[in-house]
């Protein structure tokens, strides 16, 4: 698949977003008004986590606190119980308070705009620095998780294994116009539509553009 067909299939997922569940972090955003600070703690609490599971932990969790400052008044015993049953909810809970410290400590509680500077923060990877980049802030990145790895490959716009390799392969290959958008609709797309095992083809609204690499059985 070229540039060209890529940019068709995009614009027929964004006509039809709206008729798809939100994700997890796309309602956080949009209840938060798009707040860094609580879309990146949103995100951690996603890692390895359905969005049924992660949306009201988030709720939970913000419920009592919004803050790196009013985060840290939490015990570590009040965050898991918060957060619980999230996947690593013990780690998580460690990872988030750390993160806080951090922010009060190298950036006054901010939550700082830029790919490099979300990267040093112990527990935070590229996907959940290219959420906050692209939802908190709206700058380009290309936020890649499972969603966007399959159906990128499924869709034979890349050739790639890991989402490590499909990011790289992504930034070089999609106009920057379409970066910001991209992890919201694939993932909503994925979840309702294009999913892993028993994608439901007959009713996908880029099936005459998709070559369906890789799917064995479908509905």
């Amino acid at each position: 698949m070229d540039v060209r067909a890529m940019g068709r299939v995009l614009r027929r997922l964004r006509a039809r977003a709206p008729e798809w569940n939100p994700t997890a972090l796309a309602d956080v955003a949009d209840r938060t008004r798009r707040d860094p600070f609580r879309i990146l703690i949103a995100c951690l609490l996603s890692l390895r986590t359905k969005d049924e599971t992660t949306g009201p932990a988030s709720e939970r969790l913000f419920a009592l606190a919004g803050t790196p400052e009013t985060m840290l008044r939490l015990t570590p015993r009040r965050i898991e119980r918060a957060i619980f049953p999230v996947g690593f909810y013990r780690t998580k809970a460690r990872v988030i308070r750390g993160v806080c410290r951090d922010l009060l400590a190298r950036y006054g509680g901010a939550v700082p705009g830029s790919l490099e500077e979300l990267l040093a923060f112990k527990g935070v990877g590229r996907k959940t620095a290219n959420l906050v980049v692209t939802v908190g802030f709206g700058k380009p990145g290309i936020c890649v998780d499972t969603h966007v790895n399959r159906i990128s490959n499924r869709l034979g716009f890349v050739r790639t294994k890991t989402p490590e390799q499909t990011e790289l392969a992504l930034r070089k290959k999609l106009p920057r116009r379409y970066w910001v958008e991209l992890n919201d609709l694939l993932v909503a797309f994925g979840q309702n539509v294009c999913q892993p095992l028993s994608p439901r083809c007959s009713i996908c609204p880029v099936r005459g553009l998709c070559p369906r690499i890789g799917v064995i059985r479908s509905r």
